[in-house]
């Protein structure tokens, strides 16, 4: 592969620079002026940055693909309060939406790249009302793009795996039929049998290789002792680094007493946790502070479950940042590293962030996975969301102004 060069861009919004990337890895940033004018290797492909800001590429490590309605006409929400009630509503009405499921997953995976997202954990809905339907929709989208972006799919028991017959065999299946993750659900809220959920996760997790994503809605003291489970169990099958808590909403209202321990059995097993900004956010400089892997996801997209959602990453990083109440230019930048090389440390790729302050992802021998936004600042891109961006995946130009390339 030849050299490419970003000319003129500012890394994490600061001096003006030259990027060189060679075979999908940023070799060399010069600061601009230090090179003689227009020295350009040999055959090297040049991206001219304008000014811009550079970061790395978003990492949406909690969506829905199968649950997608984005580019579809908005029709008024039916569901009802409740994971069960939602999930029904969302059974009675997936089928009939104006395109096929593989249209729709498409469709939103690359408008998720176009706005400068290159990584993504997807679910995928397995259930005895579904089958592996839903799962071979978001597999059909991960091929479409499998040049632009890196799609690891979890096969999701949305309606649990206890209360309905089948629902265990056909996880199974879908881990058989291409999943990487095996997901699961509010062991105590949804299956009222944590022990038997926990046991059947883990368990094919590890007849499996796999690694585990737990959806966790439960109130406060519920949540900590679904939480204490899943540690326990990461603890007994030595699944350190393997095991992601998703949601986690009532943690985030436990009493500092209880929650610090928790985060300490977290930070001993490595144990990650993933956030879609809502209303009643995760403790964020909490986690940092403790040195849990913490990744951002958009959750649903215009879906049966809520109108929210709109395929772009950076608008979902002003969502963490505002629900946060964070002001200081530096928790915002820390919002846009969590949507960025924190949600890649959560799939296993890279390091977690070293501290509030870390900034990684555009030096030296990181992979030239990129997005180039506007802003005087980057928090000033985060407030203003603007659409002159450029997408890079290993050095490659896969999207510009908001638009896939060839």
């Amino acid at each position: 592969m030849s050299a490419v060069v970003l000319a003129d861009v500012r890394p994490w919004g600061g001096a003006p620079a030259d990027v060189r990337i060679e075979d999908g890895t940023i070799t060399e940033v010069t600061p601009r002026g230090d090179a003689p004018a227009g020295e350009v290797p040999p055959g090297a492909t040049v991206v001219d940055g304008r000014g811009r800001i550079l970061i790395p590429s978003f990492a949406d490590v909690h969506v829905h693909l199968d649950s997608t309605r984005v580019g579809l006409p908005f029709r008024p929400h039916t569901g009802s309060p409740g994971v069960w009630n939602m999930m029904l509503n969302d059974r009675r009405n997936w089928r009939d939406a104006e395109v096929s499921m593989a249209e729709r997953t498409t469709t939103t995976l690359g408008r998720m790249i176009a706005h400068g997202t290159t990584a993504v954990r997807t679910y995928a809905q397995v259930d005895v009302d579904c089958g592996l339907e839903r799962l071979d929709a978001v597999l059909a989208a991960k091929e479409v793009h499998a040049g632009r972006a890196d799609v690891t799919v979890m096969a999701f028991p949305q309606a649990g795996l206890l209360r309905e017959e089948g629902s265990v065999e056909i996880l199974e299946e879908a881990m058989r039929h291409g999943a990487d993750v095996v997901g699961g659900i509010d062991p105590c809220a949804l299956d009222r049998d944590p022990v038997t959920h926990l046991d059947i996760v883990f368990g094919l997790a590890e007849r499996y290789g796999t690694p585990i994503d737990i959806h966790l809605h439960e109130p406060d003291q519920l949540a900590r002792f679904s939480a204490e489970l899943i540690v326990e169990r990461t603890r007994a099958l030595d699944m350190r680094g393997r095991v992601t808590i998703s949601h986690g909403y009532g943690l985030g209202r436990l009493p500092e007493t209880q929650l610090r321990p928790l985060l300490e059995d977290f930070r001993e097993w490595d144990i990650a946790m993933t956030t879609i900004a809502p209303p009643s956010p995760l403790p964020t400089l909490m986690l940092a502070e403790y040195g849990i892997r913490l990744g951002l996801g958009e959750d649903g997209q215009r879906d049966y479950w809520s109108p929210y959602g709109n395929a772009d990453m950076l608008d979902r990083t002003w969502q963490l940042a505002f629900t946060n109440g964070f002001r200081q230019d530096a928790h915002v930048e820390h919002c846009v590293a969590i949507a960025t090389a924190g949600g890649r440390a959560v799939i296993g790729d890279g390091a977690p962030l070293a501290s509030v302050e870390d900034r990684p992802g555009v030096a030296p021998g990181d992979l030239a996975d990129l997005v180039l936004v506007p802003g005087d600042t980057v928090t000033a891109a985060v407030m203003d969301r603007g659409a002159d961006r450029t997408v890079l995946r290993r050095g490659v130009v896969v999207a510009d102004g908001l638009e896939l390339t060839a």
